[in-house]
């Protein structure tokens, strides 16, 4: 008992040593969001006198109605492009996943590994193909169009996510629905999807994040009164007429990025599981 008193007297030094870099970390991290805040509820006036990291000395909300006035209706286009790609792209990729590990054809392990590929594949170089595509079939410069590049190159992503947490789902599972006569699309409602939680979640964060995030897409094959968010933020943010306002810069750029903050606030430690769930093969 003696002996261990000195290291219950370390603890806290210990506990010190762990915590402050994590602290320090998360502080370096936030300051920039802390200055976009605190800019964004400042008068312009104010923000030209004072220093950054200042407290507001007259609160304003000014700034959020001007960028929402300019940035409303992106904000909904965004989400009639994030919903309905995330939804098909989650739900040929579980149908892609299931297939390719649990009833497999001649020929499954390639039509794999050309998927894989697309993942690496980078955006500059699908944007000609894709836009001659578009536009023989109709969907040039419309929602339509968007959502449909989106989910054409999230499966590669989604497909990669359901397959990895099929192979560890038993093969058994499958086998004895068989022998009791189920068939495919049985199998894979009542007894695959009910199973897939957590890969779930963690295609619907990823998809969700990476298509509102976007802007090389929305810049490119949107056009007018259909283009998301990001572009209409860079739009804002990069205009050289009238007087800069940083404080509706910084409101436009908080309220572009608000939905992908909630989705990890709320949903990032469901992310993390879901990714590791299928990790190892029970």
């Amino acid at each position: 008992m003696v002996e261990s008193m000195p290291g219950v007297k370390q603890r806290p030094l210990m506990r010190a040593v762990v915590y402050v870099p994590l602290i320090l970390t998360a502080i370096y991290f936030l300051l920039p969001l802390i200055v976009m805040l605190l800019t964004s509820v400042k008068t312009m006036d104010e923000i030209r006198a004072g220093n950054l990291l200042s407290l507001p000395a007259t609160l304003t909300f000014e700034p959020w109605a001007k960028a929402w006035d300019k940035m409303g209706g992106t904000f909904t286009n965004s989400f009639m492009i994030v919903v309905p790609a995330v939804a098909i792209s989650t739900a040929v990729g579980a149908f892609n996943g299931f297939v390719l590990t649990k009833w497999r054809f001649r020929g499954s392990e390639l039509l794999f590994g050309m998927l894989l590929v697309g993942c690496f594949i980078p955006f500059q170089v699908i944007l000609l193909p894709m836009a001659r595509t578009l536009g023989l079939l109709g969907l040039a410069g419309t929602t339509g169009g968007l959502i449909l590049v989106h989910v054409i190159y999230g499966l590669a992503f989604t497909t990669l996510f359901f397959r990895n947490f099929y192979v560890a789902v038993p093969d058994e599972l499958v086998k004895a629905a068989r022998i009791d006569g189920a068939g495919f699309f049985t199998i894979f409602w009542r007894i695959i999807l009910p199973l897939s939680g957590p890969i779930i979640v963690v295609s619907v964060i990823w998809q969700f994040t990476q298509i509102w995030n976007d802007f090389l897409f929305g810049v490119v094959y949107s056009s007018g009164e259909t283009q998301p968010i990001t572009v209409a933020l860079n739009n804002l943010v990069n205009t050289s007429t009238g007087v800069k306002e940083y404080n509706v810069d910084m409101a436009a750029a908080l309220l572009a990025a608000l939905p992908t903050l909630v989705v990890y606030i709320l949903a990032g430690k469901h992310f993390v599981a879901g990714l590791t769930a299928g990790a190892v093969k029970g």
